[in-house]
C-alpha cells in the first residue's frame, strides 16, 4: 500500500471519516467558530465606534477649551483696561488736587505777603511820622526858642485861618 496512490477502499474510509468529522464540525465546531468570530468582529466595531465617539467628545473637549481661553482672554483684556483706566483716573484725580492745593498754597502766601507789606508799610509810615515829628519838633524849638518868635509863630497861623475861613 502505497501513501501516494491509495486504494479504492481506503479512499471510502477516508471520505467516510472526512464525512463524519466534517459534519460534527459543521454541527457543533464551525457554529462556535463563527460566533467567537462574530463576537471579535462586534467587539472591534463596537471599540471601534467609542474610539470614534471619544474622539468626538475629545475634539468637543478641546472646542470648549478654546473657547474658554478666549473667554478668559478677552476678561483678562477687560480687567486690565479697568485697572489702567481706573489708575489713569486717580493719577489724574491727583494731579487735580495736587494743583488744587498748590493754588491755594500759593494764594494764601501771596496774602500773607500782601498782609505783611501792608504791616511793613504801616510801621515804616508811623516810624517816619514819628521821625517827622521829632525833627518838626526840634526845628521848631530852635526857632522858637524866643517868645517873640513863638508870638509871630501864633499871630501868623490865627491870620491863616481867619483868611481861609470864608465870613
Amino acid at each position: 500500500m502505497s501513501l501516494i496512490t491509495p486504494d479504492f477502499g481506503l479512499l471510502v474510509w477516508m471520505t467516510l471519516i472526512f464525512g463524519i468529522v466534517f459534519f460534527v464540525l459543521a454541527k457543533w465546531g464551525f457554529p462556535l467558530i463563527t460566533g467567537m468570530v462574530d463576537k471579535r468582529s462586534d467587539r472591534i466595531n463596537k471599540s471601534i465606534a467609542e474610539a470614534h465617539e471619544a474622539e468626538k467628545m475629545l475634539s468637543d473637549l478641546a472646542g470648549r477649551q478654546e473657547r474658554m481661553i478666549e473667554e478668559t482672554r478677552r476678561e483678562q483684556a477687560r480687567i486690565l483696561k479697568e485697572a489702567a483706566d481706573a489708575r489713569d483716573k486717580l493719577i489724574a484725580d491727583a494731579k487735580e488736587q495736587a494743583r488744587d492745593e498748590a493754588s491755594k498754597l500759593i494764594e494764601e502766601a501771596r496774602t500773607r505777603i500782601a498782609a505783611e507789606k501792608e504791616s511793613a508799610l504801616r510801621d515804616i509810615r508811623t516810624e517816619v511820622a514819628g521821625l517827622s515829628v521829632d525833627v518838626a519838633e526840634k526845628v521848631l524849638r530852635e526857632k522858637l526858642s524866643t517868645d517873640e518868635a513863638q508870638l509871630a509863630l501864633i499871630d501868623k497861623m490865627i491870620g491863616e485861618v481867619t483868611a481861609s475861613k470864608p465870613n
